[in-house]
């Protein structure tokens, strides 16, 4: 049975994926052009323009992550997969070139590529909810492949015709987005050039200033702004303990009832934190845009994360459910690109 080519619902079209080194702000506005010209449609000129960038800097990876994209909305798959791949070679802890590797062999009804994909960006970072969600999409488009494949060997089966029009049925043009489970719009992304423009080189990074706290949303009741400004303070508390590395506050953040992504245990997650945290040479990690809203002894607070180490700096959108637990309102679910 012949399937039709399939594109997941998130694609990273535009994302800054810089290293966090001190360089001069030129390279900044490298970027800022080649993004423009991306957005304006001029996707030849784009192109000319991030390969002389890249010809004097070729591992940069924000300016590789956006030629990726410039081949991708080029209409030239197989120049973006292996621009991503050897991304991911040299990156393997970016998830993001690994989320859109799926999006390029889903495409191409390469399932078993993208789902194989996808479980590397989990793996990568397993609160990355958008990789959770395309991964959701492509089983079900294997199993789509495997009822189809069951009917062909036993038409006579009618409890496959079923699940097979309830999948199609999910992935019909214009009903995608519709049902409650459905997921919104992935919001494109603008490479920007980030506070301290960067380039990767060997050296030290220079810690940007904490930003100055923000305002949280006001809950309902009387004393809803202490509240909502007491559940500020904490995630910036494990902002501060992140930042520096103190595994105890880092992880003494976390309630008793948090649920780690994915399959993982409790235990593994911790050590696999571990591992990522302290290994780190430099640590930064600012928070902003910060809104919290608060429902008795429940809060979420939601708000952009600008994530620093080493030579990568990343920023993404971040939710953190929190419970009050004692005096102290601790962490038990977080997910990302929320």
């Amino acid at each position: 049975m012949t399937h039709a080519s399939f594109a997941l619902p998130k694609t990273l079209r535009l994302l800054a994926l810089a290293a966090a080194l001190a360089a001069s702000a030129a390279w900044a506005d490298d970027y800022s052009d080649v993004n423009t010209l991306l957005r304006s449609g001029k996707l030849a000129d784009a192109l000319t323009k991030a390969d002389q960038y890249l010809a004097g800097k070729p591992r940069d990876p924000q300016m590789r992550f956006l030629k990726g994209v410039i081949q991708t909305e080029a209409g030239k798959p197989a120049e973006a997969i292996t621009t991503f791949t050897k991304l991911t070679e040299d990156y393997p802890e970016l998830p993001e070139p690994y989320n859109n590797l799926a999006v390029l062999y889903a495409g191409q009804s390469q399932f078993d590529k993208a789902r194989a994909a996808l479980e590397m960006a989990i793996r990568t970072n397993p609160s990355y909810a958008t990789a959770h969600e395309n991964l959701g999409d492509v089983y079900a488009k294997l199993a789509s492949q495997a009822y189809s494949k069951a009917l062909q060997l036993d038409a006579s089966n009618t409890g496959v015709q079923p699940k097979l029009a309830l999948i199609r049925e999910l992935f019909a043009p214009g009903n995608k987005g519709q049902s409650a489970k459905a997921p919104a719009p992935a919001p494109a992304v603008v490479a920007k050039a980030p506070a301290a423009p960067a380039q990767a080189a060997a050296g030290p990074v220079t810690p940007a200033p904490a930003p100055a706290p923000v305002a949280a949303a006001a809950a309902a009741g009387p004393t809803a702004s202490g509240v909502a400004r007491e559940v500020e303070s904490a995630i910036q508390s494990w902002a501060t303990a992140w930042s520096a590395k103190d595994m105890g506050g880092y992880l003494g953040s976390y309630g008793k009832e948090f649920d780690p992504p994915g399959n993982t245990s409790r235990k593994a997650w911790e050590e696999e934190r571990r591992a990522r945290i302290v290994g780190k040479a430099h640590i930064s990690v600012r928070l902003s845009d910060v809104s919290v809203s608060v429902n008795g002894s429940r809060a979420t607070a939601k708000f952009k994360q600008a994530y620093s180490a080493d030579s990568l700096n990343v920023s993404s959108r971040k939710t953190l459910e929190l419970v009050k637990s004692g005096d102290r309102w601790v962490i038990v679910r977080e997910s990302t690109g929320a």
